[in-house]
Protein backbone atom coordinates (compact mmCIF):
# COMPACT_ATOMS: atom_id res chain seq x y z
CA UNK A 1 0.00 0.00 0.00
CA UNK A 2 1.41 3.49 -0.91
CA UNK A 3 2.15 5.92 1.80
CA UNK A 4 -1.03 8.01 0.64
CA UNK A 5 -3.28 4.95 0.20
CA UNK A 6 -2.00 4.24 3.86
CA UNK A 7 -2.57 7.65 5.22
CA UNK A 8 -6.34 7.80 3.71
CA UNK A 9 -7.26 4.88 5.40
CA UNK A 10 -6.19 6.06 8.71
CA UNK A 11 -7.22 9.77 8.03
CA UNK A 12 -10.14 9.54 5.81
CA UNK A 13 -10.06 10.13 2.08
CA UNK A 14 -11.52 13.80 2.22
CA UNK A 15 -8.68 14.86 5.21
CA UNK A 16 -5.87 12.91 2.89
CA UNK A 17 -6.75 14.92 0.42
CA UNK A 18 -6.76 18.24 1.56
CA UNK A 19 -3.40 17.83 2.86
CA UNK A 20 -1.83 16.52 0.35
CA UNK A 21 -3.61 18.76 -2.42
CA UNK A 22 -0.88 21.20 -4.28
CA UNK A 23 -0.58 24.38 -2.74
CA UNK A 24 -1.74 26.15 -5.45
CA UNK A 25 -5.46 24.86 -5.41
CA UNK A 26 -5.55 25.60 -1.81
CA UNK A 27 -5.66 29.48 -2.64
CA UNK A 28 -7.85 30.09 -5.99
CA UNK A 29 -6.65 33.25 -7.68
CA UNK A 30 -10.16 34.14 -8.06
CA UNK A 31 -10.36 34.21 -3.94
CA UNK A 32 -7.23 35.40 -2.97
CA UNK A 33 -8.29 38.39 -1.07
CA UNK A 34 -11.65 37.65 -0.40
CA UNK A 35 -13.43 38.47 2.61
CA UNK A 36 -10.01 40.20 3.84
CA UNK A 37 -9.25 44.12 4.31
CA UNK A 38 -6.29 45.75 3.28
CA UNK A 39 -4.90 48.09 4.55
CA UNK A 40 -2.81 51.26 2.82
CA UNK A 41 -0.33 52.92 5.53
CA UNK A 42 0.25 56.70 4.92
CA UNK A 43 3.55 57.72 6.24
CA UNK A 44 1.87 61.55 6.89
CA UNK A 45 -0.93 62.86 8.53
CA UNK A 46 -3.99 63.82 6.38
CA UNK A 47 -3.97 67.01 3.96
CA UNK A 48 -0.82 66.10 2.44
CA UNK A 49 -0.37 64.82 -1.39
CA UNK A 50 0.53 61.44 0.14
CA UNK A 51 -3.01 60.83 2.22
CA UNK A 52 -4.87 62.38 -0.98
CA UNK A 53 -3.06 59.49 -3.29
CA UNK A 54 -3.24 56.98 -0.69
CA UNK A 55 -6.90 57.35 0.13
CA UNK A 56 -7.96 57.84 -4.10
CA UNK A 57 -6.16 54.44 -4.29
CA UNK A 58 -8.01 52.58 -1.61
CA UNK A 59 -11.36 53.79 -2.90
CA UNK A 60 -10.56 52.06 -6.11
CA UNK A 61 -7.77 49.60 -5.72
CA UNK A 62 -10.18 46.82 -3.70
CA UNK A 63 -12.49 46.38 -7.06
CA UNK A 64 -9.54 45.56 -9.27
CA UNK A 65 -8.61 42.88 -6.82
CA UNK A 66 -9.48 38.81 -6.87
CA UNK A 67 -12.26 38.75 -4.20
CA UNK A 68 -12.79 42.27 -3.79
CA UNK A 69 -11.12 42.68 -0.30
CA UNK A 70 -11.88 45.60 1.05
CA UNK A 71 -9.00 48.53 1.19
CA UNK A 72 -8.64 50.88 3.82
CA UNK A 73 -6.18 53.85 4.47
CA UNK A 74 -4.41 54.59 7.91
CA UNK A 75 -2.39 57.53 8.97
CA UNK A 76 0.97 56.49 10.20
CA UNK A 77 3.38 59.66 10.25
CA UNK A 78 6.77 60.01 12.10
CA UNK A 79 10.49 60.22 10.78
CA UNK A 80 9.37 61.91 7.96
CA UNK A 81 7.25 58.90 7.20
CA UNK A 82 10.10 56.40 7.72
CA UNK A 83 7.92 54.82 10.36
CA UNK A 84 5.68 53.58 7.92
CA UNK A 85 8.53 52.49 5.58
CA UNK A 86 10.21 50.57 8.85
CA UNK A 87 7.12 49.26 9.50
CA UNK A 88 6.03 48.04 6.00
CA UNK A 89 9.68 46.23 5.91
CA UNK A 90 10.54 44.47 9.24
CA UNK A 91 6.56 44.27 10.52
CA UNK A 92 3.69 44.27 8.28
CA UNK A 93 2.09 40.69 6.81
CA UNK A 94 3.35 39.29 3.64
CA UNK A 95 0.22 37.91 2.75
CA UNK A 96 -0.63 41.06 0.40
CA UNK A 97 -2.73 42.93 3.30
CA UNK A 98 -0.34 45.52 4.20
CA UNK A 99 0.46 48.12 2.08
CA UNK A 100 2.56 52.00 1.83
CA UNK A 101 2.95 54.90 0.46
CA UNK A 102 6.01 56.50 1.78
CA UNK A 103 8.64 59.26 0.79
CA UNK A 104 9.32 59.47 -2.23
CA UNK A 105 13.07 59.45 -1.14
CA UNK A 106 13.04 56.54 0.35
CA UNK A 107 16.13 54.86 -1.47
CA UNK A 108 17.70 58.57 -0.96
CA UNK A 109 17.49 57.84 2.16
CA UNK A 110 19.38 54.83 2.44
CA UNK A 111 22.15 55.94 0.07
CA UNK A 112 22.20 58.60 2.37
CA UNK A 113 22.97 57.00 5.66
CA UNK A 114 20.31 58.03 7.31
CA UNK A 115 20.42 56.45 10.61
CA UNK A 116 16.64 55.52 11.02
CA UNK A 117 16.74 53.71 7.62
CA UNK A 118 16.00 49.80 8.38
CA UNK A 119 15.25 48.50 5.28
CA UNK A 120 16.79 47.94 2.14
CA UNK A 121 14.47 49.48 -0.85
CA UNK A 122 15.54 47.56 -3.61
CA UNK A 123 14.27 44.57 -1.68
CA UNK A 124 10.58 46.52 -1.12
CA UNK A 125 8.07 44.88 -3.23
CA UNK A 126 7.10 47.82 -5.52
CA UNK A 127 3.53 47.92 -6.57
CA UNK A 128 3.39 50.81 -8.68
CA UNK A 129 3.44 54.77 -8.79
CA UNK A 130 0.12 56.82 -9.35
CA UNK A 131 2.58 60.21 -9.98
CA UNK A 132 5.47 61.79 -9.85
CA UNK A 133 5.99 64.51 -7.27
CA UNK A 134 7.39 67.67 -7.34
CA UNK A 135 7.74 69.03 -4.03
CA UNK A 136 8.50 72.69 -3.34
CA UNK A 137 9.69 75.43 -0.54
CA UNK A 138 7.23 78.70 -0.17
CA UNK A 139 7.41 81.84 2.08
CA UNK A 140 4.59 83.66 3.49
CA UNK A 141 3.70 86.63 1.73
CA UNK A 142 4.87 88.23 5.03
CA UNK A 143 8.24 87.30 4.73
CA UNK A 144 11.12 89.61 4.39
CA UNK A 145 12.59 86.26 2.45
CA UNK A 146 10.90 85.82 -0.70
CA UNK A 147 13.77 84.11 -3.27
CA UNK A 148 16.74 81.56 -2.96
CA UNK A 149 18.99 84.72 -2.94
CA UNK A 150 17.29 86.74 -0.13
CA UNK A 151 17.92 83.76 2.00
CA UNK A 152 21.41 84.04 1.49
CA UNK A 153 21.16 87.38 2.87
CA UNK A 154 19.47 86.87 5.74
CA UNK A 155 17.96 84.05 8.34
CA UNK A 156 14.45 82.69 7.89
CA UNK A 157 13.01 80.00 9.87
CA UNK A 158 10.94 77.38 8.37
CA UNK A 159 9.04 74.24 9.13
CA UNK A 160 10.65 70.62 8.93
CA UNK A 161 8.85 67.07 9.01
CA UNK A 162 11.96 65.55 10.30
CA UNK A 163 15.32 64.34 9.09
CA UNK A 164 13.89 61.57 6.45
CA UNK A 165 11.71 64.60 4.91
CA UNK A 166 13.10 67.22 2.23
CA UNK A 167 11.48 70.01 4.09
CA UNK A 168 14.19 69.28 6.29
CA UNK A 169 17.03 67.93 4.21
CA UNK A 170 17.04 69.74 1.63
CA UNK A 171 17.00 73.45 3.26
CA UNK A 172 19.99 72.18 5.22
CA UNK A 173 21.88 71.31 1.95
CA UNK A 174 21.18 74.46 0.96
CA UNK A 175 22.87 76.24 4.01
CA UNK A 176 25.79 73.96 3.58
CA UNK A 177 26.40 74.20 -0.49
CA UNK A 178 25.08 77.29 -1.76
CA UNK A 179 25.08 79.62 1.46
CA UNK A 180 21.54 80.00 2.56
CA UNK A 181 20.36 80.82 5.79
CA UNK A 182 17.47 78.44 6.52
CA UNK A 183 16.74 78.36 10.30
CA UNK A 184 15.06 74.77 10.22
CA UNK A 185 12.51 73.96 12.85
CA UNK A 186 12.18 70.64 13.04
CA UNK A 187 9.66 68.66 14.92
CA UNK A 188 6.81 68.94 12.85
CA UNK A 189 5.14 65.46 11.94
CA UNK A 190 4.17 66.53 8.33
CA UNK A 191 3.90 69.08 5.50
CA UNK A 192 0.08 70.18 6.91
CA UNK A 193 1.23 71.13 9.83
CA UNK A 194 4.39 73.12 8.76
CA UNK A 195 1.81 74.83 6.74
CA UNK A 196 -0.02 75.58 9.26
CA UNK A 197 2.66 76.62 11.40
CA UNK A 198 3.40 79.29 8.45
CA UNK A 199 0.32 80.46 8.25
CA UNK A 200 -0.30 81.33 11.76
CA UNK A 201 3.15 82.96 11.54
CA UNK A 202 5.26 80.69 14.00
CA UNK A 203 7.91 80.29 11.09
CA UNK A 204 8.17 82.48 7.72
CA UNK A 205 8.27 78.87 5.16
CA UNK A 206 7.38 75.67 4.74
CA UNK A 207 7.59 72.42 2.26
CA UNK A 208 4.77 70.78 0.65
CA UNK A 209 4.43 69.04 -2.43
CA UNK A 210 2.95 71.04 -5.27
CA UNK A 211 0.20 68.43 -5.95
CA UNK A 212 -1.14 69.13 -2.11
CA UNK A 213 -0.47 72.48 -2.54
CA UNK A 214 -2.92 73.39 -6.00
CA UNK A 215 -5.33 71.33 -4.65
CA UNK A 216 -5.93 72.09 -0.92
CA UNK A 217 -4.60 75.72 -0.97
CA UNK A 218 -6.00 76.90 -3.88
CA UNK A 219 -6.81 80.48 -2.34
CA UNK A 220 -3.45 80.56 -1.32
CA UNK A 221 -2.37 80.96 -4.49
CA UNK A 222 -5.14 82.66 -5.77
CA UNK A 223 -4.51 85.44 -2.98
CA UNK A 224 -1.04 85.63 -3.53
CA UNK A 225 -0.38 84.78 -0.10
CA UNK A 226 2.46 82.27 -0.60
CA UNK A 227 5.80 82.40 -2.88
CA UNK A 228 7.18 79.46 -4.19
CA UNK A 229 10.97 79.75 -4.05
CA UNK A 230 12.34 75.88 -4.99
CA UNK A 231 10.94 73.01 -6.46
CA UNK A 232 12.69 69.62 -5.88
CA UNK A 233 13.27 68.33 -9.49
CA UNK A 234 16.14 68.18 -12.30
CA UNK A 235 14.42 70.75 -14.69
CA UNK A 236 11.45 72.78 -13.74
CA UNK A 237 7.91 71.98 -14.29
CA UNK A 238 6.03 73.87 -17.00
CA UNK A 239 3.30 74.53 -14.14
CA UNK A 240 6.23 76.63 -12.17
CA UNK A 241 8.15 77.91 -14.48
CA UNK A 242 9.49 80.41 -13.39
CA UNK A 243 10.53 78.71 -9.93
CA UNK A 244 14.04 77.55 -10.17
CA UNK A 245 14.50 73.84 -9.90
CA UNK A 246 17.07 72.07 -7.26
CA UNK A 247 18.94 70.31 -10.30
CA UNK A 248 19.66 73.40 -11.67
CA UNK A 249 21.54 74.92 -8.92
CA UNK A 250 25.11 74.60 -7.73
CA UNK A 251 28.61 76.21 -8.73
CA UNK A 252 30.93 73.49 -9.08
CA UNK A 253 30.08 70.17 -10.94
CA UNK A 254 30.47 68.17 -7.31
CA UNK A 255 27.59 70.69 -5.77
CA UNK A 256 25.65 70.02 -9.30
CA UNK A 257 25.68 66.10 -8.85
CA UNK A 258 25.30 66.63 -5.06
CA UNK A 259 21.86 68.34 -5.20
CA UNK A 260 20.87 66.47 -8.32
CA UNK A 261 21.04 63.40 -6.36
CA UNK A 262 18.38 65.20 -4.20
CA UNK A 263 16.00 65.94 -7.03
CA UNK A 264 15.96 62.78 -8.18
CA UNK A 265 13.26 61.38 -5.54
CA UNK A 266 10.55 62.89 -7.88
CA UNK A 267 10.90 59.66 -10.38
CA UNK A 268 8.89 57.76 -7.16
CA UNK A 269 6.94 60.17 -6.62
CA UNK A 270 3.36 58.77 -4.60
CA UNK A 271 3.80 54.92 -5.05
CA UNK A 272 2.51 51.65 -3.68
CA UNK A 273 5.15 49.62 -2.08
CA UNK A 274 4.12 46.25 0.36
CA UNK A 275 6.91 44.34 2.07
CA UNK A 276 9.98 42.36 1.51
CA UNK A 277 8.89 38.35 0.67
CA UNK A 278 4.88 38.99 0.29
CA UNK A 279 3.93 36.20 -1.01
CA UNK A 280 4.52 36.09 -5.40
CA UNK A 281 0.33 35.52 -6.18
CA UNK A 282 -0.61 38.32 -3.87
CA UNK A 283 2.38 40.31 -5.27
CA UNK A 284 1.21 39.44 -9.07
CA UNK A 285 -2.75 40.46 -8.47
CA UNK A 286 -1.77 43.82 -6.51
CA UNK A 287 0.80 44.73 -9.73
CA UNK A 288 -2.13 43.89 -11.96
CA UNK A 289 -5.31 45.31 -10.05
CA UNK A 290 -2.55 48.88 -9.47
CA UNK A 291 -2.59 48.85 -13.49
CA UNK A 292 -6.13 48.14 -13.95
CA UNK A 293 -7.14 50.73 -11.39
CA UNK A 294 -5.00 53.43 -13.54
CA UNK A 295 -6.63 52.52 -16.23
CA UNK A 296 -10.34 52.49 -14.85
CA UNK A 297 -12.15 55.18 -16.94
CA UNK A 298 -13.82 56.14 -12.78
CA UNK A 299 -10.83 56.80 -11.47
CA UNK A 300 -9.35 58.60 -13.72
CA UNK A 301 -12.39 60.51 -13.65
CA UNK A 302 -11.97 61.16 -10.16
CA UNK A 303 -8.31 62.05 -10.33
CA UNK A 304 -9.20 64.80 -12.67
CA UNK A 305 -11.43 66.28 -10.68
CA UNK A 306 -9.51 66.28 -7.84
CA UNK A 307 -7.06 67.96 -9.92
CA UNK A 308 -4.57 65.11 -8.83
CA UNK A 309 -1.76 64.06 -11.46
CA UNK A 310 -1.49 61.01 -12.79
CA UNK A 311 1.64 59.37 -14.21
CA UNK A 312 1.44 55.44 -13.90
CA UNK A 313 4.50 53.39 -13.61
CA UNK A 314 5.01 49.76 -13.03
CA UNK A 315 6.56 48.02 -10.43
CA UNK A 316 9.43 46.57 -12.00
CA UNK A 317 10.38 50.30 -12.88
CA UNK A 318 10.26 51.54 -9.70
CA UNK A 319 12.34 49.01 -8.80
CA UNK A 320 15.16 49.83 -10.89
CA UNK A 321 14.34 53.59 -9.67
CA UNK A 322 15.47 52.48 -6.56
CA UNK A 323 18.44 50.56 -8.02
CA UNK A 324 19.71 53.28 -9.33
CA UNK A 325 19.75 55.75 -6.92
CA UNK A 326 21.80 53.24 -4.73
CA UNK A 327 24.35 52.68 -6.87
CA UNK A 328 25.02 56.52 -7.13
CA UNK A 329 28.41 57.60 -7.07
CA UNK A 330 30.81 56.55 -3.61
CA UNK A 331 32.09 60.33 -3.22
CA UNK A 332 28.21 61.93 -3.31
CA UNK A 333 27.25 59.82 -1.10
CA UNK A 334 30.07 59.94 1.46
CA UNK A 335 29.79 64.14 1.30
CA UNK A 336 26.02 63.97 1.98
CA UNK A 337 27.03 61.49 4.68
CA UNK A 338 29.77 64.42 5.36
CA UNK A 339 27.38 66.97 5.87
CA UNK A 340 25.23 65.61 7.92
CA UNK A 341 27.45 63.69 10.52
CA UNK A 342 26.42 60.05 9.58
Amino acid sequence: MSFLNNTAAVLGPALAAALFAPAASAQAPEGLFAKKTITINIGNTTGGSYDLYGRMAARFLGRHLPGSPNVVAVNMPGAGTLKAANYIYEVAPKDGTALGIVTDSLALEQAAGNPAVLYDAVKFAWIGRMATSNNIHMQWHTAKVQSLADAMLRETPVAAAGAGNVSEVVPNLLNKIIGTKFKVISGYPASAEGMLAMERGEVEGSASSWAAVKTGKKEWLEQKKIKIILQNVQVRSPELPDVPALGELGATPDDKALLGFYASGGAVGRSLIAPRGIQPAALKALQEGFTAMTRDPEFIAEMQKTNLDLEPLPGDALAAEAMKTLAAPQAVKDRVRAIFGR
